[in-house]
């Protein structure tokens, strides 16, 4: 997909890794397949008529996303696999029905917009936006039960099966139906405000920056939108203005692929886009060959799904599922991944070694990532999967902990440090950091401590909204863009 934030550049180049492709995936598939593998984090109902009833109605009603921007999408994610391109992926911990409103849905759009530029103007590269939105309604919990109040209750693990409320922790079937009519909505009006100019480069100081006062921020966004705006006005003076590709930009969505029942439902088996559209290195697994009259299977409910750190046994039923879709797929790696498994799972996912296929999603914490992750990056260079993933950063999750009295949060010097760490590490080790993962959001909270407003433990209880991990508000979470674009222009006193 044209990214009209920054020209694509060159078309990808041929690659050819240093080694031959695995043997193709033998072992037969269908959506339903998982079924008979172990699973973690299972969804346990007890009316099994309403949780059929809820699958039926999903799997008649039309695809969220279409194969077509699927395709478009791994072919960016094959750029930034090959260093061409940079990825930030932002969003909500724990989506809520809730957020599926116009100022909730705007906000996060408008700061991925602004982090996107800081990021281009940073790196000197074209930035794939991927939102954590339209569908991240279920979360994994460590524990089945939580106490509260003295009580002991069922965790909440999202909205999509149960609800936050005390007397809605029982698993209700009907939010299967509710998840996927709250995507569409979310999408629908993502594409319609994307096709009404919200992202018209010709004018950024539209997208405002909402609760950022920061005069330094605001001095060094302002800079850059001054410089845009001169380029464009230059451009508009000797007639090379292409105005049309300045006024839209492409955002795609993503979630954990954690409830199975709900993604298989819209697991559908369709026919490949034109070949204008075709990565330059083909799918070739069986499941999804040209044998199957030109078709293949594709996850229709997001554009961009992972799998979870508590969900990617090489044995398991989430492996099992995500090994047959034809969607780019990321796969959280940590502390407890051996590289015998880091390598299974990419020859389970991606036999063919198609690049950009995969995600590795690295999430060690600050204190572990320099012992962790060299390994880790020696296992996938060293194979035949050189240079095909594309090496993502979540310094959120390794990060987390929980205060005197009982509050999750993040320290954001954690947060970067880790994010810093890891790009140091790819670059000693001759790798690429293609991109970034965070918890955000466009409002006001105060869920992490630190950064430049000085957030600290007794403020966090003056805007703590999130019904699970903390996130980086708009300030924060600009601020990290502008690091990360110091890092990029060498400039180290600014990061």
């Amino acid at each position: 997909m044209v990214n009209t934030l920054s020209s694509a550049g060159e078309a990808a180049a041929e690659f050819s890794t240093n080694g031959a492709s695995r043997p193709h995936q033998t072992e037969s598939w269908s959506p339903s397949s998982w079924t008979t593998k172990p699973i973690k984090q299972d969804a346990v109902y007890e009316d099994r008529k309403a949780v059929e009833k809820a699958i039926s109605k999903l799997e008649r009603l039309p695809p969220i996303v279409t194969p077509t921007e699927i395709v478009k999408l791994k072919a960016s994610l094959r750029d930034v696999a090959l260093g061409k391109a940079f990825l930030l992926q932002g969003g909500d911990c724990a989506e809520l029905f809730d957020y599926c409103e116009e100022s909730a849905i705007e906000s996060k759009i408008k700061l991925l917009l602004q982090m996107s530029l800081v990021l281009i103007w940073g790196s000197n590269k074209p930035v794939v936006r991927i939102a954590r939105m339209a569908g991240q309604y279920a979360k994994p919990r460590s524990s089945p039960t939580e106490i509260v109040n003295g009580k002991e209750i069922p965790s909440f693990r999202g909205d999509i099966l149960n609800g936050y409320d005390v007397d809605e922790r029982a698993l209700d079937p009907s939010r299967l139906v509710s998840a996927y009519f709250h995507s569409a909505s979310t999408l629908n009006f993502i594409r319609a405000s994307l096709s009404s100019g919200i992202a018209d480069l010709h004018r950024p100081l539209d997208w405002g920056l909402g609760h950022v006062q920061d005069p330094e921020l605001q001095a060094k966004y302002s800079s850059i939108v001054a410089s845009i705006t001169e380029s464009l006005r230059f451009m508009r003076t000797v007639g090379a203005d292409t105005a049309g590709q300045l006024q839209t930009v492409d955002l795609y969505t993503s979630h954990e692929g954690l409830l199975l029942e709900y993604e298989q439902s819209l697991t559908r088996n369709l026919r490949k886009p034109s070949s204008q559209f075709t990565p330059v290195t083909p799918v070739t697994r069986d499941v999804n060959d040209d044998t199957n009259g030109g078709k293949a299977y594709y996850n229709t409910s997001a554009h961009f799904l992972w799998v979870g750190d508590r969900t990617r046994q090489v044995d398991g039923a989430h492996i099992e599922y995500f090994r047959g879709i034809e969607n780019p797929i990321g796969v959280k790696i940590g502390p407890t991944t051996s590289s015998a498994d880091l390598l299974t799972l990419l020859r389970t996912l991606n036999p063919s070694v198609e690049v950009g296929k995969i995600t590795l999603i690295t999430r060690y914490g600050a204190t572990k990532v320099r012992s962790l992750l060299p390994a880790h990056i020696r296992t996938v260079e060293g194979s035949e999967y050189a240079r095909s993933v594309v090496w993502q950063c979540d310094p959120m999750h390794g990060n987390t902990r929980t205060t005197s009295t009982g509050i999750k949060t993040r320290q954001f010097t954690d947060i970067f440090t880790e994010l810093k760490e890891t790009l140091a590490i790819h670059k000693e080790e001759g790798s690429y950091l293609g991109g970034v993962h965070l918890e955000l959001t466009g409002d006001a909270v105060t869920e992490c401590t630190g950064g430049s407003e000085g957030l600290k433990d007794d403020d966090l209880s003056l805007n703590y909204t999130s019904f699970c991990d903390p996130r980086l508000n708009e300030k924060q979470a600009l601020e990290m863009a502008f690091l990360i674009a110091g890092h990029f222009r060498g400039d180290d006193s600014k990061s």
